[in-house]
């Protein structure tokens, strides 16, 4: 019964309002969570992950695997709006599930959410370490290597290895320094955020026109490399595990809709901030990675900081875009760590208030009115992974993980739709059924194209927090407590006849 208790449109509405327990604060408008969702999704899926995949999946074709992933992204979006609009709390996709698909579901969803925020967060944190150490050793002041890299790597069986590395310092450094940023409070943190964008985007526009320049067309041909060694080496299943896995570069646009208890009229300005942030970033991925790979040749781009490299083998000539380059990166990698947790951290705060989480997950302090204890447990956590991960292992599971919770909201759209017929809906996805299916069918297909070994590491993380659910949340639920108190009450109340004496 727990598992398939669901909250009601009106038990949310009360959430958002304070009338079920702490709210966060209403501050936000169109241009902070249009430049949280741009400065959380803009990171390393373009800084790092571009050259990887480039040199190692899809070529040049690196550009054709973010427009397949943009537009699963675009459906999803669709679905997200119309939830958004309608439950504007925080909890995202978990807090959609729970209205749909029930408790169990939602646990399921807010658990693989923590693959996409808590993981992310570690993840830009190993490709700031790359950015930083290059650009500390072009100045004279190279980093130990056994400090800068993960203790472990992944080889090409797909098996950690040890790497002859420590720890990862610089990534324990910016994770422990954002953390300290989240616990300033959202305004703040977000203010600095505002901030970081406009410059990243300055930036990237800088590179594309400049660097456009100076691209050799021989360095795309052949454009989709062919088929070298079995699936996913190249060719088109080369750009569908690519897509796949650049999907990672896109979860941050989402974020937004964690914010959504926190925005000023959000029916309206949750929807506009998912397309604007979705749009600058599809737009800016797509022409970054042509003109990247038409800089340097793809098999040379597996490094931790292919633009810097990129724009290195253009010649001196654009020394001081690359210096410009590496500057934003490293600061712009720094605002999706600090929305990464921002992002994790309202995650929490939503499972928490549902009694899913210890209760010191949605405690707020007195006067940053923010999760202080959910935000202080998410930094140790992404910094211990930080420290010790792989980025490969990271982002893999952070794509699979964003993956399935993505399906799950475009089908919730259609139960919802039969549930609530006529409940009131701001924002609708256009097209029901048709976008919510193509919006699960385009998911599933890129959880298909990743390696055997993500779907395993995703069902033991599944397997976990199923236990987790077990042993404490389904205990613990404060939406299945009310539900039984409220059967009681009707089972125990004595029957009065309608009929006259």
């Amino acid at each position: 019964m727990a598992f398939r208790s669901r909250k009601t449109i009106e038990m949310c509405t009360a959430e958002a309002n304070g009338e079920a327990g702490p709210r966060l604060r209403r501050s936000l408008g169109v241009v902070g969570l249009t430049a949280f969702g741009v400065g959380s999704t803009i990171g390393a899926g373009i800084f790092s992950l571009t050259g990887d995949v480039a040199a190692h999946q899809a070529g040049p074709a690196v550009s054709l695997a973010f427009v397949v992933a943009s537009i699963a992204c675009f459906f999803a979006g669709l679905c997200y709006a119309e939830f958004a609009a309608m439950v504007p709390i925080s909890g995202s996709a978990y807090s959609y599930a729970f209205v749909t698909l029930g408790e169990g579901v939602a646990w399921i969803i807010g658990w693989s959410l923590v693959l996409e925020w808590l993981f992310s967060a570690s993840v830009v944190a190993v490709s700031w370490s790359g950015y930083t150490s290059a650009a500390l050793a072009d100045l004279g002041f190279p980093l130990p290597a056994a400090l800068i890299h993960s203790p472990f790597a992944l080889n090409a069986a797909g098996h950690l290895t040890r790497s002859g590395a420590w720890i990862d310092l610089p990534a324990i450094f910016v994770v422990v320094a954002c953390t300290a940023l989240a616990l300033a409070g959202t305004r703040t943190s977000l203010g600095t955020n505002t901030a970081i964008v406009v410059a990243k985007v300055i930036a990237l526009v800088l590179l594309i026109v400049i660097g456009a320049r100076y691209v050799h067309p021989e360095n795309w041909r052949p454009f989709i490399p062919q088929n070298t060694a079995g699936f996913g080496r190249f060719g088109w299943s080369g750009v569908a595990r690519a897509a796949g896995t650049l999907f990672f570069a896109y979860i941050g646009f989402d974020g937004v809709s964690t914010l959504a208890e926190e925005a000023r009229n959000p029916q309206r300005t949750v929807p506009w901030s998912l397309f604007a942030s979705l749009l600058i970033c599809a737009v800016l991925y797509v022409t970054v990675s042509v003109v990247v790979t038409g800089l340097a040749p793809y098999r040379e781009l597996d490094v931790s900081d292919p633009l810097y490299f990129a724009l290195s083998r253009a010649g001196a000539s654009l020394g001081y875009l690359r210096g410009l380059v590496a500057v934003v990166a490293i600061a712009g990698l720094l605002s999706v760590v600090l929305a990464s947790i921002v992002g994790q951290v309202r995650i929490f705060f939503s499972m928490a208030r549902d009694g899913l989480l210890p209760p010191a997950f949605g405690r707020l302090s007195g006067s940053g009115g923010i999760p202080y204890l959910a935000t202080i447990i998410t930094g140790i956590a992404a910094t211990v992974m930080a420290g010790l991960v792989p980025l490969e292992l990271l982002g893999e599971l952070i794509s699979i993980g964003t993956l399935l919770a993505f399906a799950m909201v475009c089908a919730g759209v259609v139960i919802l739709r039969r549930i609530a017929p006529e409940a009131r809906r701001p924002f609708r996805t256009p097209w029901v059924p048709v976008v919510p299916v193509l919006g699960v069918l385009s998911c599933v297909a890129l959880m298909l194209s990743l390696p055997a070994g993500t779907w395993i590491r995703l069902v033991v993380w599944v397997g976990l927090g199923l236990a987790i659910y077990g042993l404490y949340g389904r205990r613990k639920s404060r939406v299945s407590a009310s539900l039984a108190r409220k059967t009681a009450e009707s089972a125990h109340t004595p029957y009065r006849s309608s009929l006259p004496p």
